[in-house]
């Protein structure tokens, strides 16, 4: 009995506390650049909602990110394992939809067609949560089509980075390191697409995806844009003085 209540306690309640304060005490200390954001802010000013697609491997960066983008509903399994990730989501204070593939999967699209007509964004990872890495699986196609709401490929990159021998390489950026999160241009997928036209679009978003992490991570490789994404904070404040002179400050008469 007492051990049974030791791992109520551990699994309920240190764990997933324990462990959101770390994510948003690390996440506090980086240096955030948002790449494209008008390929977020343009879908939902005009549809109210939006559905963001990641890779399992890289959604780290965005879990203290996308709390800003509350409200937020992301489907998560039935299993044992989902339970623990649904007690984290709703302590983010997003909406946990519980169904997959396997099980509960009719139900869970309702439910989050429902909260996207409410405006909720929705949140999903493509290849998750047991890969194969890179894969993207026809579960976030089917929210597309029933939510009637374009997928944002969301692509998160850090610049120093620790990477874990897990099936997908998980990432998780150092503290102080600088962080890029970039929206990817909307895909669209048609509720009447047979199944050549459905296996396009999910080759489609695979494809898009890819190109999009590896054209961000490159850019790591340029000191140039490194310093024009990321400009010194000494650099930034002597611009920022410039700027407002001599509009803001006041020349000394002679």
């Amino acid at each position: 009995m007492i051990r049974t209540l030791f791992n109520r306690v551990l699994y309920q309640y240190i764990i997933p506390y324990g462990g959101l304060l770390i994510v948003k005490l690390l996440s506090f200390t980086y240096r955030l650049k948002i790449m494209a954001p008008e390929n977020e802010s343009d879908v939902i000013a005009r549809h109210g909602s939006i559905i963001y697609v990641s890779w399992h491997q890289r959604f780290f960066p965005g879990i203290s990110f996308f709390a800003t983008r509350r409200p937020i509903a992301i489907m998560i399994s039935q299993s044992r394992d989902g339970n623990y990730i649904a007690k984290i989501v709703n302590i983010l204070g997003w909406h946990a939809v519980r169904g997959s593939s396997s099980r509960g999967g009719r139900d869970a699209l309702q439910a989050l067609k429902a909260h996207a007509l409410a405006g909720h964004k929705i949140g999903h990872i493509v290849d998750g949560p047991r890969g194969p890495s890179g894969v993207v699986k026809p579960g976030a196609l089917r929210i597309a089509q029933v939510a009637n709401l374009p997928m944002a490929p969301t692509i998160t990159s850090g610049r120093r980075r620790w990477v874990f021998r897990s099936w997908d390489r998980f990432m998780i950026p150092k503290p102080f390191s600088q962080v890029i999160i970039r929206f990817g241009a909307p895909i669209y997928v048609p509720a009447d697409l047979d199944e050549a036209q459905f296996e396009q679009k999910r080759l489609l978003l695979q494809e898009q995806m890819h190109q999009l992490y590896q054209d961000t991570d490159r850019i790591w490789q340029s000191p140039a844009t490194i310093d024009q994404l990321f400009p010194s904070r000494i650099k930034s404040l002597l611009s920022k003085l410039a700027d407002g002179w001599p509009t803001g400050g006041r020349r000394l008469k002679k």
